[in-house]
């Protein structure tokens, strides 16, 4: 991978970033909780305190298990969500949410690429609209160039502009995926949050993807940040990883030394199987017990009901995130002198 440059200023920041939700139960959860005497509203910890920088032209991986926030913290990123608390900055200024022109220039700078092609794009609009829609309605086309521009967009990521007039469905799973990129990429965007973008397609189709994600970056200066469970494809696109835990950060660094000496004892645990071959006999061993509820998040540590090398003070408060070595950050007790 070619690394971003370390001393480029972020592209975007994330400053203590939190999203809380409100459970909606239905009629018969409120009665049975009225009965028993609960009467607060239930609040989902989607993300918790999070901070985070994406340098200009790097790819940054976003790993962690189902539950753990990745997906609601793309979506903040990309400005689909807004934040319960924090913010965000772009090149260092804060972004407002405001319906003024210039805003709205530095939202089209981020867009968001989804898990299921089929799902995003809109069975009813033909494919010249699917990705020619949003430049017009921005005015960086005239109405009269929407084909001619559709065109060199599908050109860019490799589907036949013949085909533009047909609908979604009348797509294999991997053209879908490339229509879903050509629509992300017709409002020349800077930034780009891939939510287990090919997590959907076949292994020999993803890998087509992947490559088509990293010559895009290459010809059109693009930043990722790219969310996937599958820590084999995080390995092979990212220039650094971020692991996240029930809302927070615990880990991050270079991809290649995170994955060569894991800190964290839940990174530690989320790698352990990755990248053996060898044909000797071996037991997997998946981490203990199951990620808890965010409607309910442990004190201290998050990890810490989870960890073998669990201390007091681990569930009386938080480890902060820590500078562990130069570009090498954690949040964990055992870095710390007792």
């Amino acid at each position: 991978m070619t690394s971003a440059t370390p001393t480029a200023a972020p592209l975007l920041e994330l400053k203590g970033v939190s999203k809380c939700f409100a459970r909606h139960s239905d009629w018969v959860d409120r009665a049975a909780r009225v009965l028993e005497g609960v009467l607060a509203t239930e609040t989902i910890h989607a993300v918790d305190g999070v901070d985070l920088m994406i340098l200009e032209r790097e790819v940054v991986g976003l790993v962690g298990e189902s539950g753990c926030g990745k997906s609601t913290l793309g979506r903040i990123a990309a400005g689909l969500l807004s934040p319960s608390a924090g913010m965000r900055l772009w090149r260092g200024a804060q972004l407002v949410e405001t319906s003024q022109g210039v805003a709205r220039a530095q939202q089209l700078k981020m867009q968001m690429i989804f898990q299921d092609p089929h799902a995003s794009l809109n069975p009813r609009q033909r494919v010249v609209d699917i990705v020619g829609e949003a430049p017009v309605v921005h005015k960086m086309v005239k109405r009269r160039n929407q084909v001619e521009y559709v065109a060199l967009q599908l050109n860019r990521v490799g589907l036949d502009p013949a085909l533009m007039r047909r609908f979604p469905h009348q797509f294999s799973g991997g053209q879908r995926a490339r229509i879903g990129i050509a629509r992300a990429l017709a409002v020349k965007p800077e930034f780009l949050v891939c939510d287990e973008s090919v997590a959907a397609l076949d292994v020999s189709i993803r890998a087509q993807v992947l490559n088509l994600f990293m010559d895009l970056r290459s010809a059109l200066n693009l930043t990722y940040l790219f969310i996937s469970h599958d820590l084999g494809v995080v390995r092979h696109v990212s220039d650094r990883v971020v692991v996240m835990y029930l809302g927070r950060i615990v880990e991050s660094g270079p991809t290649d030394e995170i994955f060569a000496a894991p800190n964290h004892p839940y990174t530690q645990a989320l790698l352990k199987e990755i990248g053996s071959v060898e044909p000797k006999k071996r037991r997997y061993v998946p981490i203990r017990g199951e990620i808890p509820s965010p409607l309910s998040p442990p004190s201290g540590c998050h990890f810490h009901p989870r960890c073998v090398h669990a201390m007091p003070r681990c569930r009386e408060a938080a480890p902060r995130l820590a500078e562990i070595a130069p570009g090498r950050w954690s949040a964990c007790y055992l870095n710390q002198a007792a």
